[in-house]
Parts: C-alpha cells; structure tokens; sequence
C-alpha cells in the first residue's frame, strides 16, 4: 500500500511521512489547478491520500479569507474529484465546535464553527463529503511534540514561568506521535466525519498543574476565567481501534518518550472509555 502525503514538511504531515511505512511525499499543491491534482495523483500510484496541507494559522485566514478558501476548501475539493476510488483522509479541525452553547464533551452531530478557518473547515468536510462519502474527515485537536518548530501545548509549559488556565475549562489536546500512529487504522474508517485525538475528563488547569509536577517544572499557575470548552468525545472512532492515550497520559508518554520527566512513568497509559 502506497501512501501520499499532502503537507509532508508540515508538523502533522511530515511526522506521518517519517512514521508510517511505505509513505510517499506530495509535490507542493500551491496553485494548483484540477489538472495538475490529476496527474499528481495518478503518477503517485498511491491508494491512500492523507491531506494535511492547509492555513491553519486562525489570524491569518481572518486576515486573508480568499486565501484560505483556496487552502482549507477548494484543495481538498479537488483531491476528492481526483481521488477516483482511492482512500481520501482529509485532516479537519477541533475549531467546528468553537461556537458551541452546550458544554462538551461534543460528538460528531454538534458543530457551530465561529470564525473563518472553522467555517471553511466545516464546508471543506461537506463538500468533500458530497463528492466522495467514502472519504474520511478527522477533527483533529491542538497537537504537541518536543521540540517542535511550530507552537504548542508542550513547548509553551516548558518555556513559561508563569500560566494562567481555568479550573472550569476543559480541552483536548493529543501527542502528534499518536496521530500518525493510528492512520493504519484510521484507513479503514467507513466514510464520514471523526473526532481524533485524546479525551479528558478533567479541566486544563489540573492538567497542567500535575503535568507540570511530572516534569519537574516550577511554574506558578494561577486559574483564570473559562474560555470555550474544546472537549470532544471520540468514541465513534474509538469503535474502530482508533485509541489514544487520554490527554494527560499522552503528555507523560511524550516525556517519558523524550526523557524529560522526572516522576516514574505511570504504569497503564489507559483511554478513556
């Protein structure tokens, strides 16, 4: 099985490229036209098409909504056209619910995208989904790796003295390893739309703080009001063998993965269930 790899110098893309077996790496997509996603797709030979290029920079789609209606809708729109038979896994956003009035943990069927990047997310799945219902949508949520170029949950605790997050605020937020260790699996999802990444039961703020105490890093965390609840509940994929470690056993495993903790790893790191 050949895999293709759209935004394979990207965060999420290049870690599937460097994990999986038998990965190839798409030419870039920018300015493409339906043409050009022909021919690439053809001449890869691929049976699998996992698209991760995009604008995921939430300001900069604000700032520019041309260019991220290109990006985030009209690409993938033509993956689907060319895609003729092959597996198409479109990574979507955690963004769809940043509108929601209920609380969370959401499912699938309870979507308010809020501003532009989610709105274009939201009709990228549906317009994919239109043309190709086999194809396969992942919410996919704030990722995190040591050392990565790119901001994230991780770097931004190893790096402050001081972090401010709610007691009463909950969030999902997934080791990229994780997520390019399940594409085997998420290959064989039935058409549609996935909530994909690690589940929580308790708010950020208790994370951070024993994460923190894992690691060994001294900050001082202070609890502030509640921002919106990014809180997903992935038990439609999990019927499938789609299983991550729940958020806080995911950052033990990323320190234990890089040796940075200084607490003994936990014994299971179980899902949540």
């Amino acid at each position: 099985m050949t895999i293709l790899i759209t935004g394979a110098k990207g965060f999420v893309g290049n870690k599937i490229f460097t994990t999986c077996s038998g990965t190839a790496a798409s030419p870039s997509l920018r300015g493409v036209t339906q043409t050009d996603i022909d021919r690439i797709i053809d001449e890869s030979g691929a049976d699998v098409i996992v698209h991760t290029a995009a604008i995921s920079d939430m300001g900069a789609c604000e700032a520019d909504p041309e260019a991220s209606y290109k990006a985030n809708v009209d690409l993938p729109v033509m993956l689907a056209k060319a895609c003729r038979g092959r597996k198409l896994i479109c990574f979507s956003s955690d963004q769809v619910y940043n509108s929601c009035e209920e609380g969370g943990p959401y499912t699938e069927d309870t979507v308010n995208p809020g501003n532009t990047y989610s709105r274009h997310k939201l009709e990228m799945e549906q317009r994919v989904l239109d043309i190709d219902p086999d194809a396969v949508m992942l919410r996919a949520e704030w990722m995190y790796d040591f050392g990565a170029v790119r901001s994230n949950y991780m770097s931004l605790v190893l790096n402050a003295d001081e972090l401010r997050f709610s007691t009463r605020e909950y969030r999902g937020v997934t080791y990229v390893k994780e997520v390019a260790d399940n594409i085997a699996n998420v290959i064989k999802l039935p058409g549609g739309a996935y909530n994909y990444g690690s589940e929580t039961d308790r708010s950020i703020y208790e994370i951070t703080r024993e994460f923190a105490e894992y690691i060994g890093k001294d900050i001082n965390l202070s609890d502030s009001p509640p921002g919106h609840n990014l809180w997903m509940d992935c038990s439609k994929a999990r019927k499938y063998g789609v299983v991550f470690s729940n958020v806080l056993d995911g950052l033990k495993k990323c320190a234990d993965d890089y040796g940075l903790s200084i607490l003994p790893p936990p014994m299971t790191q179980p899902s949540l269930s």
